[in-house]
């Protein structure tokens, strides 16, 4: 009985949830962008989320000319679908709407191919590829041991071990990707004007000056200022209700 109640209860919040996304849609399709947010947002409200709904929002907002919101909400649909052509699209055509000019400093070495490699796919991704090879691993294992001829065992046993070191590359791969994914800390300002300071603390002349729209990078909580870092490597010291982190 409580299994059913369970059930009865998910599908009423994935029916309400999906009301409100197709709700936003129709809003959309309308040019009602106020009312689109709006029915996006309340769907968030009940911990409903997806890179679809984010991706959908960060349009509505762009829609609105709404910088900050709609770069934090493409953003957002890129943590939970880092390889989506379409929001990576979008973003570059929100972004030009920033007022700040940084640049943004590539990775130089063996740090950008390593990256380049890991960043192919999601940490998820990689684990369920180790899951993969770890079955083929087996296979070939059980293989080898129950085989009688030597040809055969030489075959299954040079499998096991290129699958083997093929495991370990990706298990490695989404082991440095979750280590990624959970110290690097973006966030977007969402302050129209915020100062950038060399120390934690009010007054001062400020570094610089930034402006809505702009990413940063957080390293640090002091009371109520973060460290972050800019794209070019700058470091300083922001308010905290001066940005929203992405995740």
């Amino acid at each position: 009985m409580k299994n059913i109640l369970y059930i009865l209860l998910l599908s009423t919040q994935l029916f309400f949830a999906q009301n409100g996304f197709e709700k936003g849609n129709a809003y959309y399709a309308k040019g009602k962008y106020t009312e689109a947010v709006a029915a996006y947002e309340s769907v968030l409200k009940d911990n409903k989320q997806s890179s679809e709904l984010y991706f959908n929002l960060g349009n509505a907002y762009y829609k609105l000319n709404e910088v900050a919101p709609s770069i934090y909400n493409y953003e957002k649909a890129l943590v939970l679908n880092p390889n989506d052509k379409e929001s990576i699209n979008n973003l570059k055509f929100a972004q030009k709407r920033t007022i700040d000019e940084i640049k943004v400093i590539p990775k130089v070495g063996f740090g950008k191919l390593l990256r380049d490699f890991t960043g192919i796919y999601h940490y998820n991704t990689w684990g369920w590829i180790s899951v993969g090879l770890a079955t083929f691993f087996l296979l070939f294992f059980i293989g080898y041991y129950f085989s009688q001829r030597t040809l055969s065992k030489r075959i299954f046993f040079f499998g096991m071990f290129a699958v083997f070191i093929l495991m370990v590359i990706a298990l490695s791969a989404a082991i440095i990707e979750k280590s990624h994914f959970d110290t690097e800390k973006p966030a977007i300002i969402f302050a129209e004007r915020t100062n950038m300071k060399s120390e934690p603390r009010d007054g001062g002349k400020p570094l610089l000056v930034l402006h809505e729209g702009t990413k940063v990078f957080v390293f640090e909580t002091i009371g109520k200022w973060k460290k972050i870092q800019l794209t070019d490597g700058t470091e300083g010291w922001i308010e905290t209700s001066a940005i929203k982190e992405v995740k």
